[in-house]
């Protein structure tokens, strides 16, 4: 295995495995405990959305409309997004089944899926990129580290007062991080000739589908319920600050 290879597999699992940062906020103590609930679901659903509609959206669009023209990039994006929005429902249905679920938890465990999908995309996007531009695929690795904290905090948090274990709530944040290094692995060891933009930008519009789902359709209500309507506002305007400014520096 050359140094190329090394490096971008490192750079992919540090930039996946940063969701555990997110995490360790289980630890911290808040004496008003719901109004940091309701910040922590509206800045996560903030940061989904404005990923979504700033970043995995308009690139994905650009890169399809690039090879398959306007007309069949209209069709496909939102046939895709419209799978994306399906795939939470049948996932919800089935997460509902468990006994232990409740509001909270269930918010918890949609996000962890809709992150592992969304990192192994991300982590074929890192290795392919930093494999042949290292300096691009640092600065891709640092931008995706940055939206990855807040993505482990949108797992964490509602695992942690759903369940009431820290310890939990912070494996569920690493797990989704893995996805990230085991997309890199994919990339390096099967699908280095299959993976393509075009590929990778169909699997994020589906990303962008599961999360604008999830963010209105589960975190937006669970986050009003607590009536901590400050903290809700604070926790949106912080997420689409924090990704704005992610998307304009890298």
């Amino acid at each position: 295995m050359n140094n190329n290879i090394c490096i971008a597999l490192i750079i992919s699992s540090l930039a996946g495995l940063s969701t555990v940062i997110g995490g360790l906020v289980v630890f911290a103590k808040f004496k008003d405990r719901d109004g940091f609930i309701t910040f922590a679901l509206s800045f996560s659903l903030s940061v989904m959305i404005s990923i979504s509609v700033f970043d995995l959206i308009p690139e994905s669009v650009k890169i399809i409309s690039d090879v398959y023209g306007v007309p069949w990039t209209i069709i496909l994006g939102i046939s895709i997004f419209v799978c994306g929005k399906l795939l939470v429902n049948v996932v919800n249905s089935k997460v509902e089944k468990y006994k232990e679920s409740n509001n909270l938890y269930r918010v918890g465990i949609l996000s962890m899926i809709a992150l592992m999908i969304h990192n192994f995309p991300e982590g074929i996007a890192t290795f392919m990129t930093a494999y042949n531009d290292l300096s691009m695929g640092i600065s891709l690795g640092i931008a995706i580290m940055l939206h990855n904290i807040p993505e482990g905090i949108s797992i964490g948090v509602p695992i942690y007062y759903s369940t009431g274990s820290k310890g939990r709530g912070l494996l569920y944040s690493f797990i989704s991080g893995l996805a990230e290094p085991l997309g890199a692995l994919m990339a390096f060891i099967v699908l280095k000739r299959l993976i393509n933009d075009v590929t990778i930008s169909m699997v994020l519009i589906l990303v962008a589908g599961i999360m604008i789902t999830l963010a209105i359709d589960e975190m937006l209500p669970e986050a009003n319920k607590y009536q901590k309507h400050k903290q809700n506002i604070f926790g949106l305007i912080l997420g689409l600050i924090l990704v704005l400014i992610n998307v304009l520096l890298f």
